[in-house]
């Protein structure tokens, strides 16, 4: 692949909702049937199957996560996802898993450790990099605290969500790419876009910040679904749009990070979630500086920021 970059050290953060790492059985686990390229190369080749060892690539870490977080029962968003933007066992501390959405109990938390905010501290420049229709703004306005980790991270701590306006200045990008279903989301002049665009986007968005975030929550909506087809065109997707970005991204000063919150999509056999551990993908530049200290969704803020703090 091609690399085209800047000349600064940055971080650009996918987060994957509902990926864990299946067994290596292609009639229940669509990561085995998907055309998933990009994800293969950065891997060395295959897709992490269970029984699976960390391991290292040309190009990146592949670790194998566990996402239990030591509490029983199966993983959920809402505490998952505190447990990775703010280092604090959202499980333990609430007393069980817990999702879709963060319970109220640790709103506090991440109102004060969310990771956005702490590399804010830091005097860098981050960015969620996923756009909301004006609906979305409303829903908030209404006073829900219904809201993933990540708008609610940036919501309790003062960080812009990025409107329509910025994605048509191409400046953030649709949870779908495409921008296909903007306008029955009141938006009924949104042109759609191509995955490659969106990629190509993310990456221009990338060279104006520190840190970029981008979540992807289509997923863990497929692994609910138990659709072989719908998961297969979820992941290809998304597979599609990292290459994109992959092709335009100097990994020599850019890392990459992969990672979910907790198990779904990779077995169709079942419409819950999973106990199975999660892929996390460290690739790029300073990969083994994040790489080494991670076995837990716990892990990866203080990893980051302390390779953020070395930056400072």
């Amino acid at each position: 692949m091609e690399h085209r970059g800047a000349e600064n050290f940055r971080v650009v953060f996918l987060f994957l909702d509902g990926v864990g790492i299946g067994k290596n059985n292609p009639s229940v686990n669509p990561m085995l049937q998907a055309d998933i390229a990009a994800l293969r190369w950065l891997c060395g080749g295959t897709v992490p199957v269970q029984p699976f060892q960390d391991r290292c690539s040309e190009h990146a870490h592949i670790l194998s996560v566990d996402a239990t977080l030591g509490v029983a029962g199966l993983p959920q968003s809402g505490t998952g996802q505190v447990s990775i933007f703010t280092g604090v066992n959202g499980a333990k501390k609430f007393g069980r898993h817990f999702g879709p959405y963060p319970p109220s109990p640790l709103h506090p938390i991440l109102a004060k450790k969310y990771l956005l905010l702490q590399l804010q501290q830091l005097g860098k420049r981050v960015v969620f990099a996923n756009a909301f229709p004006d609906k979305f703004f409303d829903y908030i306005e209404s006073g829900t605290r219904h809201l993933s980790v990540s708008s609610l991270g940036c919501k309790l701590c003062g960080i812009p969500l990025l409107t329509i306006d910025a994605m048509l200045k191409n400046e953030g990008i649709s949870a779908d790419f495409t921008r296909e279903k903007w306008c029955e989301l009141g938006h009924p002049d949104v042109a759609a876009i191509t995955p490659q665009e969106a990629g190509k986007h993310l990456h221009q968005i990338s060279l104006q910040h520190d840190f970029t975030l981008f979540e992807y929550w289509l997923t863990d909506h497929a692994g609910h679904s138990r659709d072989m087809q719908f998961a297969k065109n979820a992941l290809e997707q998304f597979d599609t749009f990292l290459a994109s970005f992959l092709t335009y991204t100097d990994l020599k000063t850019t890392m990459v990070v992969l990672v979910s919150d907790h198990g779904n999509i990779e077995d169709l056999s079942t419409k819950s979630h999973t106990r199975n551990h999660v892929p996390c993908i460290v690739a790029g530049a300073r990969r083994e500086e994040v790489a080494a200290h991670i076995k837990s969704l716990v892990h990866i803020t203080p990893a980051l920021l302390r390779l953020f703090d070395k930056n400072t």
